[in-house]
């Protein structure tokens, strides 16, 4: 038929295809993600039949929450609270993954963007997209928008800071490979070399012991910071928007099909309004901050 000349039979052939080639309904569980390459039974998985998802440790809330169990300090990623560890279940969810079949992996934030092999089939643990990043791991669409702060010790000089410029003077500290430590050298170029920590906790403790001025950490960890972590401490400013902007994004081992099914569950949850309900249910108290002009 292919070969068939006739207009009319070629037209007839062409109806056929199209009516072959749509989407027929998911026979994946019900809130699942529809298409059958996605369906649970055809991920490439690390452990098959189950969902392995890496964050570090430890896993400090807002990102996760409830007390710490299963191994992990602070918060446990099992809990299924806060917001990161709420995303990861929703997602698991729509690909068919009940709770039990998800296993959290210890992997250490460097550990997660970095070329080789990796243990689990996503990670989460508020990595922020970059093209360097990219061209050793993969990444999913954005499952949160982000803005930059810093945070400083309250009655201090640089509490007083309101631009951007006003704190080239002071020693500033963020985690080492953050996009936070990024941002000191690329946007705030202070004069002092800023300060780095192998770990958000160490950097956390730099501030409350007065060793470092400010802490550039994302908006939301900010203010954790100020409500938990440091007494009399408050977020100074958040930065103004980036072209493009910066975003969160689960990270995956180097051209992992399973960004595809993970890129659809994550449409399905933000058209649905389930992003939408977690940020309001686990961020909405990081909102307020003034814009350091």
């Amino acid at each position: 038929m292919r070969k068939a000349a006739a207009a009319a039979l070629a037209l007839l052939v062409v109806a056929l295809a199209a009516a072959c080639g749509s989407t027929k309904k998911s026979s994946s569980p019900s809130g699942t993600t529809s298409g059958s390459s996605c369906a649970k039974g055809s991920l490439t998985l690390v452990s098959p039949g189950k969902l392995t998802i890496g964050t570090d440790n430890p896993a400090f809330p807002p990102w996760y929450g409830g007390a710490p169990g299963h191994g992990w300090k602070v918060s446990d990623p099992y809990s299924g609270k806060g917001y990161e560890s709420a995303v990861a279940y929703a997602l698991a969810k729509q690909l068919g993954f009940a709770h039990g079949d998800v296993t959290w992996k210890y992997t250490p934030f460097d550990n997660a963007f970095a070329p080789g092999k990796k243990a689990f089939d996503f990670d989460i643990n508020q990595v922020s997209f970059t093209p360097d990043r990219a061209k050793v791991v993969d990444f999913s669409d954005s499952y949160y928008d982000v803005a930059q702060s810093v945070v400083v010790n309250d009655g201090t000089a640089i509490a007083k800071v309101t631009t951007v410029a006003g704190l080239k003077p002071y020693e500033l500290g963020a985690q080492l490979g953050t996009t936070s430590y990024q941002l000191i050298q690329s946007q705030i170029k202070p004069s002092k070399k800023p300060s780095v920590f192998p770990s958000n906790a160490g950097a956390v403790q730099a501030l409350k012991n007065k060793q470092i001025d400010g802490l550039v950490v994302d908006l939301p960890t900010a203010f954790y910071v100020t409500a938990v972590q440091v007494p009399h401490s408050k977020v100074l400013g958040q930065f103004p928007a980036q072209p493009g902007g910066e975003h969160f994004g689960l990270v995956f081992q180097k051209g992992n099909s399973l960004v595809t099914c993970v890129n659809k569950a994550l449409g399905t949850l933000r058209s649905n309004g389930t992003l939408k309900q977690l940020d309001d249910k686990w961020l909405a108290k990081a909102t307020g901050a003034p814009i350091l002009k």
